[in-house]
């Protein structure tokens, strides 16, 4: 898999979550600039969906299997999206929390993505 891809989309997830949970400290709910942030992360984990679609067409092979690796993938490219949706459904600062909830698990699936593709995992 491509490494700096998947520090670079950690690393927004991570400033994605600490955003929103500042919002949420602040008693705001999501606003405009919050979901410009949620589209740029989930373009990252698309991009990132597609870079493993093509490792694994290019006769890659995830240490812990392919469906265990698409699976991560497919979760990484809904994760942000399904928070979005849900912080539209509640326009308080529990929307922005769970944006900030979500995001950080993105990012914690970064790392197990990197462990499956890699077999560093346990």
């Amino acid at each position: 898999m491509f490494t700096p891809l998947t520090v670079a989309v950690g690393v927004a997830a991570l400033a994605l979550a600490a955003w929103c949970g500042y919002a949420a400290y602040r008693d705001q709910p999501t606003k405009d600039w919050h979901f410009i942030g949620m589209a740029s992360v989930t373009v990252l984990a698309l991009v990132q969906l597609v870079v493993g679609v093509v490792a694994l067409a290019g006769g890659g092979e995830p240490d812990e299997g392919t469906v265990v690796f698409v699976s991560y993938l497919l979760g990484c490219a809904a994760a942000i999206p399904a928070v979005a949706f849900l912080s539209l459904a509640e326009r308080t600062r529990w929307g922005s929390a769970t944006v900030a909830a979500g995001a950080f698990v993105l990012a914690v699936l970064q790392v197990r993505l990197h462990d499956v593709w890699s077999g560093t995992g346990a």
